[in-house]
């Protein structure tokens, strides 16, 4: 999978190259990343990126110029991408299109700055995404986030894959809480079901909590969640439990 990104700002992008497991991967040739500096392709000897906007008003809009030129040599050099601008005004970003981009096999991130890109770098873009209902000062924070989330879903960079099946959001509920040594410190215990080695009750419990989490901080989630059968025993044994307490 190869992964690109224009940025006026290409050193931000260490963060993804030199930690963590997507590091790893790109050292590996798991993926292909590379954060292409836009100011290679402007032609003036500032190599400016930005200039006033036509009709007045403040601020400053990246010009057209060094997107499409960068877009031109990309495309004939490796063939057509999948084009991403990050914006506030995007469709909100999440758990399921990450999954979705993962099977692409070449993706550009447009990275914005000032005001905005000029409107008619929207000829190239495929499509416009959001991280949230606020305003950051670039898109590469925005596009660091996707680039990491994307990737836990490509094959090779996660080493355990079933630990990216049980993350948050995958089949639709919150995770569940996790534990580890000690047993107990300052009163605090790790429950008991987990330590007694019966897989089946621990897998239980874990549900349980999983829905439970959904339900009280997600409820958005919950109702959208389709119950499989564990879900239903799971909520069976939740409202025993909650029977019991009221008694």
């Amino acid at each position: 999978m190869r992964i690109k990104v224009l940025t006026i700002f290409p050193e931000m992008f260490s963060v993804l190259t030199q930690y963590g497991v997507i590091s790893r991967a790109i050292k590996e040739r798991v993926i292909d990343f590379k954060a292409i500096n836009l100011r290679d392709f402007t032609s003036d000897r500032h190599h400016t990126t930005d200039d006033y906007p036509y009709g007045g008003g403040s601020g400053l809009v990246m010009k057209v110029e060094p997107f499409l030129k960068a877009y031109e040599e990309i495309i004939e050099n490796e063939g057509k991408p999948h084009v991403i601008m990050t914006s506030p005004q995007g469709k909100l970003f999440n758990n399921e299109k990450a999954l979705e981009l993962s099977k692409k096999k070449s993706i550009l991130f447009l990275c914005g700055r000032y005001e905005g890109i000029d409107e008619r770098v929207m000829n190239i873009v495929d499509e416009e995404l959001s991280i949230g209902d606020f305003v950051l000062s670039g898109g590469e924070l925005p596009s660091m986030v996707m680039i990491e989330s994307i990737l836990r879903f490509v094959p090779g960079v996660i080493g355990d894959m079933e630990s990216v099946e049980k993350d948050s959001f995958f089949n639709g509920l919150l995770d569940y809480p996790h534990y580890t040594r000690p047993r107990e410190i300052k009163g605090m215990k790790v429950p008991d079901v987990l330590l007694n080695g019966n897989h089946e009750e621990i897998e239980l419990f874990r549900r349980m909590e999983s829905l439970k989490r959904t339900l009280l901080r997600r409820p958005d989630l919950f109702l959208k969640h389709e119950l499989d059968k564990m879900d239903k025993k799971a909520l069976l044994q939740l409202f025993r439990e909650l029977i019991d307490n009221v008694e």
